[in-house]
């Protein structure tokens, strides 16, 4: 195949021919004489070979076809060509779209099918917007007469009030005046393919554009003097409407040019130019700075994944908006000059100047300057943080301004709602680009659900809804997905609660925005309730959290007395001996003993078989009653309230309440031996101080750890427990159960003196139980030697008693010292006995008395009154000076409930 360069004109005028009609040589024959005709006619009128002047016929032409979306689609694309150095003739390019694109429908243009092969050469839009200019006579200035003539669009720039334009002027009849309409009509056609050639250019030159670009300014047939300068070199002001013009769409001017250094469209200081008309261009300019920031911004985020739906909404709304400015920019490009129907450029008496522009242009420059500051301020964010910022900008009392913030909220919103309406209704979250302020983390197993795998974003909360929406939002979602994935209940997210309108549309969210506290709120409310109701009913029947709940207060708590006991009971045997030669299975059994001895062996079975017997670690010298521990298996939804955590702090509580119970057990078996031997040894008088020393001691112990289990037992665990109870008879949601839980925990926990804080009472504490430990041990081997020495003496009696039935001798005398001498070695223990018991009772008083004094200057006022009723007969303060300083200092302080 031939090149391009090697084909004559001829060839490439017929394959031009057969292109555009789409038909054989022989068929396009009659078109292709035609415009052999054309292109080889010597008419060629004088025409200025200007870009820009094509460009703007273009844009007349598409915006008398009522195309104005094509109009600015036109200008934003010759812009961008006019950046890059693919063509060097784009005026000729231009000029033959112009050519083709010229209707076949007009009577000047039709000679013979020509007209009608060529229409159809640039494509028409059939859903472009209509756009409809009057004709009126003159060109108002006055505010009542504000608006362009028909409506582009609520929302765009040039809907603020654009003064009437004028329409396009009939072209003049003189000119045509003497032609025949046919010889008219084919005198303007040529004319308009000829202005692509020079003057006599020969057929095959036809097709060579111009080398260079001309300068800017009117034709040369131009019927009023429009020259760029005057005779005195001073650019005249139509020169400057047009730089002016082009300027609105960043585009240099030829006066007026952006300046880098400045960051600002400035005229050259060469230009010979009165200071009004400079001063005037200078605040028109100001406009191309706004579009180019505000273009600049689309360009940069328009193509950018990682800005999400969010800012891609926002970018829609600013191209809105500059599309409505374009709009604006095409009619008033329609208005600055008229031609007639050869292609001549003619000037009106009512054409623009930089004035009009100025007042037509105000409020245009003012939503600019909105959308400008806008753009300043969202750099740099994102998601619901970029809709934040543009909420903000509508907390204004400029109505028009106003509704241009909320207009874009709508779509910067949009994407927000609709996540949140699938998150609420479906439990699903799709947040690519992490926009939405609920976040998930795919790594935190189902066990945790609850508790880690979904967060709110902070930073991601818009403005217009609040923490208190945001935290039911989050729960809302996390509820669905923890039926789902935990409880596994199947149940259809509509049958829980009912899906109402969600917005499909921007307007649908702009409605829901202005009633926030209204519809919005509703939406939220019911799902929240809905959802969280359900969620708890599935807890309390399916999987019996409440039942749960009180089977950790009556086991672990000790709340089931009798079961305790007879716990402790059996298990005494067992506990006293080593650690070591303990072993699980056996305490087991002996733990389904006590529960079918009991009222235990009513609960539920699913209750009972997670009951079970744990043996803490075992450190060397430690009995069973260090170690010993029951245990409450939990897994599957029931383990979201009793956590790991939460189990830790039922074990550490239930050992200490286990050792307050051993001491109390312990004081039981104490006063018992105390009783039962009491009639046994009155018979030893030599006991009898001895004896009234440890009744003394017993009772002491006796008081205060009676004194410290109704304190744990009322004060602590019932009050909480009471408290506990009514908040989860209460809750709305799984996070208040969870909430109120721990709560009840931490106050048990650092009221049973077992947080850091108390850790100096703690040991006080286990110092005292440690004495009465050792005391039931003293007891004992007192009571042991005592009782040895009566059966004794009780023996050393009866034998004598029946030799004298025998009628022998009681007692010989030998027999009788022996027996002297056994009872004064016994005698002789007792002072050392005495000594233990004193020695052990001081040890026993001090404890206490710093006990004492550590919860006289304890905060907590529970515990200032448990010292009270510790030491109700001040025995405690006759002894120590700095428990008189302490108890004088506490009941001069005034209560702090009165």
């Amino acid at each position: 195949m031939a090149t391009l360069d090697q084909k004559s004109p001829n060839v490439l005028l017929q394959s031009l021919c057969c292109r555009i009609t789409g038909k054989s040589e022989v068929d396009v024959a009659h078109q292709f004489q035609y415009a052999v005709r054309v292109i080889g006619s010597n008419y060629a009128p004088s025409i200025e070979r200007d870009e820009f002047l094509v460009s703007e016929k273009i844009k007349k032409e598409l915006l008398k076809q009522r195309r104005e979306a094509d109009a600015a689609l036109f200008s934003e694309l010759h812009r961008k060509l006019q950046t890059q150095g693919v063509l060097k003739h784009r005026w000729s390019v231009l000029y033959l779209l112009l050519s083709l694109s010229d209707d076949p429908r007009k009577p000047s243009t039709r000679v013979g099918n020509y007209g009608a092969l060529f229409a159809q050469a640039l494509p028409r839009d059939a859903h472009s917007t209509p756009f409809y200019c009057t004709r009126p006579q003159s060109l108002a200035l006055s505010y009542g007469e504000r608006g362009l003539s028909a409506s582009v669009g609520t929302s765009g720039i040039s809907s603020l009030g654009v003064y009437t334009l004028n329409g396009p002027t009939p072209t003049p009849q003189s000119l045509l005046a003497g032609q025949p309409p046919q010889a008219a009509a084919t005198q303007a056609l040529g004319s308009r393919l000829a202005w692509a050639l020079p003057v006599n250019a020969s057929p095959s030159s036809a097709l060579a554009p111009p080398t260079s670009r001309p300068p800017l300014g009117p034709p040369a047939l131009s019927s009023r003097a429009g020259r760029p300068r005057d005779p005195t070199g001073e650019v005249n002001e139509a020169a400057l409407v047009r730089d002016i013009l082009y300027v609105f769409q960043g585009i240099d001017g030829k006066f007026i040019k952006m300046n880098a250094h400045d960051n600002c469209y400035k005229i050259d200081s060469k230009v010979v130019l009165c200071k009004s008309l400079r001063d005037t261009s200078g605040r028109l300019a100001e406009l191309g700075w706004l579009h180019n920031k505000v273009r600049k911004y689309t360009d940069a985020r328009s193509l950018d994944r990682a800005f999400g739906l969010v800012g891609q909404g926002f970018c829609a709304s600013l191209h809105q908006e500059l599309k409505e400015y374009y709009r604006l920019l095409s009619v008033l490009h329609s208005q600055l000059q008229v031609e007639d129907e050869h292609g001549v450029t003619i000037c009106t008496e009512s054409g623009l100047t930089l004035r009009r522009l100025l007042v037509w242009m105000y409020d245009p420059k003012v939503r600019l300057k909105t959308l400008a500051a806008l753009v300043d301020f969202c750099q740099g964010r994102k998601g619901g943080e970029l809709a934040t910022a543009v909420h903000a900008y509508g907390k204004t009392g400029d109505p028009q301004m106003r509704a241009l913030v909320q207009h874009i909220l709508s779509l910067v919103s949009h994407p927000i709602l609709n996540f949140l309406y699938r998150w609420i209704y479906d439990g699903e979250l799709e947040d690519t680009y992490h926009e939405f302020f609920v976040a998930s983390d795919p790594n935190v197993k189902t066990d945790r659900l609850w508790h880690d795998k979904y967060s709110l974003r902070k930073s991601m909360i818009p403005s217009f809804i609040t923490m208190d929406q945001a935290r039911k939002v989050l729960l809302i979602g996390k509820s669905i997905n923890f039926l789902h994935q935990v409880c596994h209940d199947r149940t259809p997210p509509s049958k829980i609660t009912p899906a109402s309108k969600s917005t499909d549309t921007p307007k649908d969210a702009s409605e829901l925005l202005l009633d926030l506290e209204g519809a919005f709120q509703e939406k939220i409310d019911a799902a929240y309730f809905d959802t969280s109701k359900y969620l708890l009913d599935v807890l309390n029947h399916n999987y019996l959290l409440l039942e749960h709940l009180q089977a950790m207060r009556r086991y672990l708590l000790l709340g089931q007395g009798d079961f305790i006991r007879h716990l402790m009971d059996l298990l005494k045997p067992e506990l006293v001996r080593p650690a070591t030669t303990l072993y699980q299975h056996n305490l087991t059994g002996i733990l389904e003993t006590a529960v079918r001895a009991t009222n235990a062996q009513f609960d539920n079975a699913e209750i009972l078989k997670r009951l079970d017997v744990r043996l803490l670690e075992v450190s060397p010298g430690d009995t069973g009653w260090d170690v010993f521990s029951l245990d409450y298996h939990v897994d599957g939804p029931i383990a979201t309230v009793f956590t790991r955590e939460c189990m830790c702090h039922y074990l550490r509580v239930f050992n200490f309440l286990w050792r307050a119970k051993r001491m109390e057990y312990t004081l039981t078996d104490i006063w018992k031996g105390q009783m039962c031997n009491a009639k046994l040894l009155k018979t030893m008088p030599e006991l009898s101080g001895v004896l009234h020393q440890c009744h003394i001691l017993a009772s002491e112990m006796v008081h205060f750890i009676h004194q410290m289990q109704y304190y744990i037992t009322f004060e602590v665990l019932e009050c909480s427990w009471d408290e506990l109870w009514n908040k989860v008879q209460q809750a709305q949601d799984l996070d208040h159960i969870i909430a109120a839980h721990e709560v009840f925990l931490d106050t048990i926990i650092s009221r049973c003196l077992l947080d850091n804080n108390s850790r100096s009472l703690l040991n006080q504490l286990r110092a005292i139980f440690e004495q009465i430990i050792e005391f039931q041990s003293a007891q004992d081997s007192l009571y042991r030697s005592a009782l040895e020495e009566l059966a004794l003496r009780l023996q050393h009696e009866e034998k004598k008693r029946r030799r004298e039935q025998e009628g022998e001798w009681g007692v010989t005398a030998q027999q009788e010292a022996e027996e002297q001498k056994r009872i004064q070695e016994f005698q002789e223990t007792i002072p050392k006995m005495r000594s233990q018991l004193r020695i052990l009772t001081h040890f026993y008083q001090s404890i206490v008395q710093q006990f004492l004094v550590l919860l006289m200057t304890s905060t907590d006022e529970s515990l200032r009154f448990l010292s009270f009723r510790l030491d109700f007969n001040e025995h405690y303060r006759a002894r120590e000076p700095r428990l008189r300083a302490s108890l004088g200092t506490t009941r001069g302080r005034r209560p702090s409930n009165i």
